[in-house]
């Protein structure tokens, strides 16, 4: 399962070693560029070459607007992204309050999220127990809190530093805050700009937080 599709996401998951033909499900979180500028050549290079073309079921989810998006980028871009309706299918979430599906192993909940009308966060299940949260873009909301109690692990914005907050987005201590009152095992922090490279970021976030904390980096893997 694919969390969002920024730019380098299809460099990263070679240098990773991932197949993509072997991603079953992509969830977006909303459809700014940053999230989703790769989608196109990612749609692309599971379709072409014909002789290593995808050969297994794609789920595309996202929230209120998924068709409307896609069909868009169809207009644009036509047939060399089209997947066969076999391999390939939209699943648009409940704008209104939790949508919960069963993606293959995965049992999936989403939620929206205060960034944009579209935002969803999702709680990721495991067969075994273990569940993965990944905020999206959104700023401080009980929605996100609700979803990620008692999460194993919770992957969360924090977008700009301390008295630099911006509208949408969280900043270190707000996502401590916001993983203590959920009760999760492990807070990964993520969604840098480039403002947060002046500043301890972990030490604004144990304001709120003391359980276990990562910050996020390019191959980083996280156990769970």
């Amino acid at each position: 399962m694919l969390l969002d599709l920024g730019a380098g996401t299809i460099r990263r998951l070679l240098e990773a070693g991932e197949n993509i033909r072997e991603i079953s499900v992509v969830f977006f979180s909303h459809f700014h560029p940053d999230h989703t500028g790769e989608f196109v050549s990612f749609l692309f290079a599971n379709k072409y070459p014909d002789r290593a073309a995808r050969q297994r079921m794609l789920t595309v989810m996202g929230g209120k607007g998924l068709s409307r998006f896609y069909s868009g980028l169809r207009d644009v871009y036509g047939h060399v992204i089209e997947l066969p309706g076999r391999l390939f299918r939209l699943v648009e979430t409940d704008a209104k309050g939790y949508d919960t599906r069963q993606l293959g192993v995965f049992l999936v909940q989403s939620v929206p999220v205060a960034h944009c009308p579209e935002s969803i966060a999702c709680k990721i299940t495991a067969a075994d127990g273990r569940s993965v949260v990944y905020s999206g873009d959104t700023d401080y909301c009980d929605s996100l809190i609700e979803l990620a109690r008692d999460a194993d692990v919770l992957i969360c914005e924090s977008s700009f530093p301390d008295g630099m907050k911006v509208k949408g987005h969280l900043t270190p201590s707000m996502a401590g805050e916001i993983a203590a009152r959920a009760n999760v095992r492990k807070l990964v922090l993520t969604h840098f700009y480039p403002e947060c490279d002046t500043v301890d970021i972990e030490a604004q976030c144990r304001r709120a937080y003391s359980g276990s904390l990562v910050l996020a980096t390019d191959m980083l893997k996280v156990e769970i």
